[in-house]
Formats: C-alpha cells, structure tokens, sequence
C-alpha cells in the first residue's frame, strides 16, 4: 500500500517551446500537469509508494495521463475515468526569469467533478501521509466536500496530512473565502508546506520566522516556508532550521514547490530530522527547475545523493 496518497485534477498540459511567448508561440510539448500528480511522481522517483486519484475524462488525454502516472510508477487503481465530462487543459509557456502566461480549460472538467463518494476510506487509511492542497477544494463545493472528508478519514485512522495551500488566484477569486477555507485545512493538517507569499496570505506576518510560528501555533507539528532563491525555513517542535538553495540557473520554475514537498515528505518519511528534510526538499527543487517541465525534471533517488555528495561530473 501507498506510504503517501494524494488526489486532486491533473491535466493535459501543452507547453510552448522555451522562451517562446504564449500569444506567438506555435509549437507545443504535451505532458501532464497538476500539483497533486507532481508530488506523487515525485515522491515515486525517489523510491516512496504514492497514490494518486482524481477523475480524467474518458478521452485521449486523460487516459494519457494515467498511462504516464502508471508509468511513473504512482498508483491510480482509485482514479476514476469519467465519461461525461471532459479532461482539463493547461496551456503555458516557459520562462525562467519573465512572468509565465497559463491559460485553462478547467471548468466543468472531470477532476472538478469529484465527490466524496470517490473516497475509498480503506486506501486513505491505509496510507502514512496524505497529501493535500487548497486547489482541490476551490475546483467546486463537491471537491471541497471530498476534500474535508478526506481529512476526516485520515485522522480518523491515524493518518499524518500534509498540507501545501496552493493559492490558485484564478480559482480563488475572493482571497478573504480562500484563507478561511485554507486555515481550516491547515489546522487539521500536522504537516504545512507553503510559499513565502501563501504564508503572508495565510498568517498576516511577512516575517517567514514569524509565519512559521504562526502556524504551529495553530497546530501544525512540522512547517516549511519556501522562499525560492533563498531556500526554505523548516520549524519542527520549536527547532528552527534555515537551509540554502541550490545555486543553479533555472530553465522552467513551475514545479518547484512539488519537487520540495516531494524530497521533504520522502526525507520526513525516512526518520530524517529537520535539515535533512528541508534540505532534500531544496535539493529536489533546484534539480528540478533544471529542465523544462512539471514532472520532467523531479529527481530520482540518485540524483538527489549524487548532488549532496556534489558529484557532477558527466556521466559517461
């Protein structure tokens, strides 16, 4: 059975060529996006069992991203295909220092369809950590209603949540909506992964330090505050921890975050203190923004100890 389950919509993603704007660009990369997945693939690479359901559309596309999911690894024996909607699309280009345009087609989708009678209680149970976002819930009141049922289930047996907020603006259109429905999750969640500015949204203090604080003291047990550039700051049982980013020059940001929560819950997962989490999550992030892609560039196993062990040389 999984170590980590997590569900939520992933979608067909069409990526521009590098450095091509979205309103000109002509040539597109398919792949599959969506925060959940991304974890999930992640945490497979890196030699963890994970989970992943959802709703895909009983269409090229959607039954493309389960093959890739299988692929990866990750078990999606709890995915449901659905054959009366349709699978989301992200469209994005690709930039690493210039703000990057996405357009959807979400709405109405098979993953925005999801309800909790989806929810298999045995698997959520029988999992270590399950992982959620605050995407899930802003996709319809039915996915919001999966959303609490899931946590419930996985407190009620015993099951460690990990939460990362995921403020999706344009699913999000009232911020004040968003963070009540977001705190509630994370203080049902002992483990909150989040963004610099999701702190800032989430606690009111633009101080990392002070947002850390902030939310353990509303009853998470383990959090992490990503700061890009300037790595993350972990807060354990009052241990704080700040560790450093790796130096790399990026090709793609999108991503970063779930390659973190990956080689921080995977860390976590193995008995690794506080540094040792946070540092494998900063790891896995600056690898991954190394190439261009969701999924494409979240390490494996070996990748993540060659790194720390600084080894780069060609492997030839």
């Amino acid at each position: 059975m999984p170590d980590v389950v997590t569900f939520g919509e992933s979608m067909a993603l069409f990526r521009a060529d590098p450095g091509e704007a979205l309103r000109t660009a002509r040539r597109f990369s398919r792949s599959i996006a969506g925060a959940e997945s991304n974890v999930a693939v992640g945490l497979s690479r890196l030699g963890l069992a994970a989970g992943w359901f959802g709703r895909v559309g009983d269409d090229p596309l959607g039954l493309s991203i389960l093959d890739t999911l299988r692929g990866e690894g990750v078990d999606v024996s709890r995915a449901i295909v659905d054959d009366r909607a349709f699978t989301g699309v992200l469209v994005r280009d690709t930039h690493a220092e210039r703000r990057i345009d996405v357009a959807y087609a979400r709405s109405g989708s098979a993953g925005s369809r999801l309800t909790p009678a989806d929810l298999d209680p045995a698997y959520l149970a029988s999992a270590r950590v399950l992982h959620v976002t605050g995407i899930t819930p802003a996709l319809s009141a039915s996915a919001g209603e999966a959303t609490t049922e899931a946590i419930r289930l996985a407190a009620e047996a015993g099951v460690v949540v990990c939460f990362d907020p995921n403020i999706r603006r344009r699913l999000w259109p009232d911020l004040h909506a968003a963070r009540r429905e977001l705190l509630r999750i994370a203080g049902r969640s002992q483990i909150v992964l989040l963004g610099h500015a999701e702190a800032r949204v989430l606690t009111g203090q633009d101080d990392p330090a002070a947002a850390a604080r902030w939310l353990a003291g509303h009853g998470a047990a383990t959090v992490a505050v990503k700061l890009g550039a300037g790595g993350a700051l972990g807060l354990r049982d009052g241990e704080s921890y700040h560790g450093a980013a790796l130096a790399v020059h990026a090709c793609d940001p999108i991503g970063a975050g779930d390659a973190f929560n990956a080689g921080f819950l995977a860390a976590w997962l193995r008995g690794a203190d506080l540094p040792g989490c946070v540092d494998d999550g900063n790891l896995a992030a600056g690898l991954s923004v190394q190439v261009c892609g969701d999924i494409e560039g979240l390490p494996y196993r070996r990748e993540i100890d060659e790194r720390r062990a600084n080894n780069l040389e060609a492997n030839r």
